[in-house]
């Protein structure tokens, strides 16, 4: 079974993207499966069962969402080969620009769009920087200009990776895009295989529950701004 994992910032198109790349799949004769990740509720759930697609929803609640991903990627995979299918992917909620649920040896794409700003790329950490594929998005909406400046300032932070344009609405670029895909690499388990770039640490009092502020309700991993006048 081929895993891809996706993950981008919300609201940047990861659903519509994986549901009209999906189409272009299933006309190649493939079986796919998708893992939505998110926190505390998802509509995505409905969107993949009108296309007819075997949908699972993991919701991380008080959680890191990427943590509880992580944590649940090998029942996720466990899942998809009971339901047999050829590619199982995996949706990430997209809330945190410095988690990355890529794993190496795993095909990793990361989905932004062209309406965040020329300098969002290097504010966007290894899910990003990582990335195998990063996809972009609503270029119908800028410039010409815009959308190569926006490409050059992904190539900036990440220099490795391939990039395409792609309408997840119209369909436009996704049967390239499903062609990159059937040239993933096979798995037959992820157990033992590592993450390419650490979580975020943890654990701190707040992580726990904590609500009041003060430096004597502040416990575990830690970090002060260092103010310099």
């Amino acid at each position: 079974m081929r895993l891809i994992t996706f993950s981008g910032p919300p609201s940047s198109g990861k659903t519509s993207v994986i549901i009209s790349t999906i189409r272009a799949l299933k006309n190649n004769g493939a079986d796919v499966a998708v893992v939505k990740m998110d926190c505390l509720t998802s509509d995505d759930k409905a969107l993949y069962q009108k296309e007819n697609i075997p949908v699972g929803v993991g919701l991380s609640g008080n959680l890191c969402p990427d943590h509880f991903f992580i944590t649940n990627i090998e029942e996720c995979f466990e899942w998809g080969i009971k339901k047999a299918v050829d590619y199982l992917i995996t949706e990430s909620a997209g809330l945190c620009n410095r988690c990355s649920p890529h794993i190496s040896g795993v095909m990793a794409v990361c989905v932004i769009d062209n309406l965040m700003g020329v300098n969002t790329p290097k504010k966007i950490g290894p899910m990003l920087k990582m990335a195998d594929i990063v996809i972009i998005t609503k270029g119908d909406i800028v410039s010409q200009a815009e959308r190569e400046v926006f490409a050059f300032k992904v190539r900036q932070a990440n220099s490795k990776c391939l990039i395409l344009n792609v309408n997840g609405i119209t369909g436009q670029g996704c049967t390239e895009f499903a062609s990159i895909l059937a040239q993933a690499q096979e798995h037959d388990a992820v157990t033992d295989e590592k993450l390419r770039f650490s979580m975020p640490a943890a654990v701190c009092s707040y992580c726990l529950g904590e609500k009041k502020i003060g430096k004597a309700y502040q416990l575990g991993n830690m970090r002060k701004v260092e103010f310099h006048d």
